[in-house]
């Protein structure tokens, strides 16, 4: 069984490393991110793995059984907490994603954003994507460690704010978030926890 959660665990930080890093860095510098960004996050690094895990998952059943042509669907999975987000064909499809997920192992909750509607352009993707960069610069500038506690989701200008936060935390995220350029509405999914 421990083989098989240390093959599982190595696998899935492969993987992860493999989809970030462009062919010109070297790989011991995306290792240490990926084992830095662990050490100071506050899920344990067992439901670290399995986040990894859930939205590999999801996102490869959920398009397979709706069909590639018919979502654009980002997959989010903070302390087994499942957020989808993206633009779906119909309520149908919404409705469909929700149960595949809902099928997952070790999925704690979901919360659907998916809307109706014709799937992004490249463009408004990758203005979600600037946005998501500023809000964490943003989060980093302010205080450091917020920025390890709180996971950035843009979709359609909406940022999505996840993590495993005290409420003054979260305060602080929204507010940063919410005074940050181009964003319209700020969505917390936080899990909270008490203050120390």
């Amino acid at each position: 069984m421990r083989l098989t959660i240390k093959l599982l665990a190595k696998t899935v930080l492969a993987t992860a490393i493999a989809t970030q890093l462009s062919a010109c860095l070297p790989v011991i510098v995306g290792g240490a991110a990926v084992g830095g960004s662990m050490a100071t996050d506050r899920r344990s690094s067992g439901t670290y793995i399995d986040d990894q895990t859930i939205e590999l998952k999801a996102s490869k059943k959920i398009v397979d059984n709706i069909g590639e042509a018919n979502i654009h669907l980002n997959v989010t999975s903070y302390n087994r907490n499942l957020l989808l987000t993206g633009e779906v064909g119909s309520e149908e499809y919404k409705a469909k994603a929700e149960t595949v997920a809902k099928s997952l192992e070790n999925v704690r909750s979901i919360t659907n954003e998916l809307t109706v509607d014709e799937n992004s352009k490249l463009t408004e993707r990758n203005n979600d994507t600037y946005i998501t960069s500023k809000v964490k610069t943003r989060l980093i500038n302010a205080d450091g460690k917020l920025a390890n506690y709180t996971k950035v989701v843009t979709e359609a200008g909406v940022v999505y704010l996840m993590g495993l936060v005290t409420k003054q935390e979260a305060a602080q995220a929204v507010q940063i978030a919410s005074e940050t350029s181009g964003v319209l509405k700020v969505v917390k999914v936080f899990e909270y926890i008490d203050e120390k």
